[in-house]
């Protein structure tokens, strides 16, 4: 496999580089640095959509007809490389990652022109309407009702574990039109506006006192069926396809991760231990280097899904691959940070980790949301699909049980 840069990608890696000290201020690195999961907090994420809307560099893996940026593979590659290690900060999932994707693969041309532009200019931020209680990893029993009524469809349920439904003015929600025959034959896949009448977002904290995630009522909301994305009771196929680019349709997201081990390594330097510092203990050293063994290996299974991707093939399994995978070592990172901050992890301190604060932290500032990110990241091994899921996904298309 050739994964070494031509001249052209090097002209390419200099203009983003370019780039990315004009327009990434000190304020925008701050506040990814101090982001305490997977959400920066919206008003630093859509400043920073504005900025790469402008410079036309606002949604890398869309092709250039529907307003992205036509890049290829290695592009992408480089651009995610190239902001992580700037710091710079990740942009909203759902929108750009999920729904854009989603509607350029599936939805109608009508669909297409409303909804991408406005997504491209961040006019419109997306929640995703998926699990409900007692419907996680098993998404297929979802209740929430969708009743025909002439044009529109009266939805009654609720959705739970939806991140940044409070900001959001759009969902894409997996709703059920029938009742009859296998579960995942009665799903239907619908766009909405949130502020139907009938919705109601009710917010769930975490034990940091975050509030990333809710839980949405619907209460006799009508939904136009036009809004439908694909067939009524076709739903399941439209949600696996999207799941595929949520679980690991994307290049180079192994970047932040090891931007991550490199913080925890300068962490371990300046950490007092015996008679020198944690970065000198060699049972912790040998966890950071077991660590990066693992990366790397992550990193070339991202290789051969990217080679797949350039010949226009989907994911496929390999996105549950890498999603099980960086999950487990997102939360490995996290937990040897925790290991690494000692008596400093559990000090609740919000406001020396909000940004343009001058509150002093208690123990290294670098471990300050150690913590939070800690509990934070716990769900990555479910949402998206459990890691259990995800292993049945491997067992049966790439083991053939």
């Amino acid at each position: 496999m050739n994964i070494s840069f031509g001249a052209e990608y090097d002209a390419f890696r200099d203009e983003v580089r370019g780039f990315l000290s004009d327009n990434l201020t000190d304020e925008l690195r701050e506040a990814q640095r101090f982001c305490p999961g997977i959400f920066l907090d919206y008003e630093h994420n859509i400043a920073w959509h504005k900025i790469l809307h402008k410079q036309g560099w606002i949604a890398p893996s869309w092709p250039k007809e529907f307003g992205g940026t036509g890049w290829d593979l290695m592009r992408r590659y480089i651009w995610s490389i190239e902001k992580a290690e700037a710091g710079a900060p990740d942009t909203a999932p759902m929108s750009l990652n999920m729904c854009g994707p989603l509607l350029i693969g599936c939805g109608s041309p009508e669909q297409q022109r409303e909804y991408l532009p406005r997504i491209l200019s961040g006019e419109d931020y997306w929640c995703q309407g998926y699990s409900e209680p007692g419907s996680g990893s098993d998404l297929a029993s979802l209740k929430l009702k969708a009743t025909s009524d002439g044009d529109f469809y009266r939805l009654n349920g609720s959705k739970i574990w939806t991140s940044h439904a409070h900001f959001a003015n759009k969902m894409f929600i997996l709703v059920r039109t029938n009742d009859q025959g296998k579960p995942q034959e009665g799903i239907t896949f619908l766009l909405l506006d949130m502020d139907t009448p009938g919705i109601r977002v009710e917010p769930i904290l975490f034990a940091s006192g975050a509030h990333e995630v809710n839980q949405v009522f619907f209460d006799d909301a009508r939904v136009p069926k036009a809004n439908v994305v694909g067939e009524e009771n076709k739903g399941w196929q439209v949600a696996k396809y999207l799941l595929e680019f949520e679980r690991g349709g994307s290049a180079g997201g192994n970047a932040a991760r090891k931007v991550s081990l490199q913080r925890l390594r300068a962490l371990a330097q300046i950490i007092p231990h015996e008679n020198g510092t944690l970065a000198d203990d060699n049972d912790f050293t040998r966890k950071m280097d077991e660590t990066s063994v693992q990366l790397e290996a992550i990193q070339y299974t991202e290789f051969r899904m990217m080679a797949a991707l350039s010949k226009g093939d989907s994911p496929g399994p390999e996105s549950s691959v890498i999603k099980a995978l960086s999950a487990e070592i997102t939360q490995r990172i996290t937990e040897l940070t925790v290991e690494a901050m000692g008596q400093y992890a559990s000090v609740h301190q919000p406001e020396a980790r909000a940004v343009g604060s001058n509150v002093p932290t208690v123990g290294p500032a670098e471990g300050v949301v150690a913590f939070s990110r800690y509990f934070n990241l716990r769900a990555s091994s479910i949402a998206g699909g459990s890691n259990e899921v995800q292993r049945n996904i491997m067992a049966k298309l790439v083991l053939g049980l």
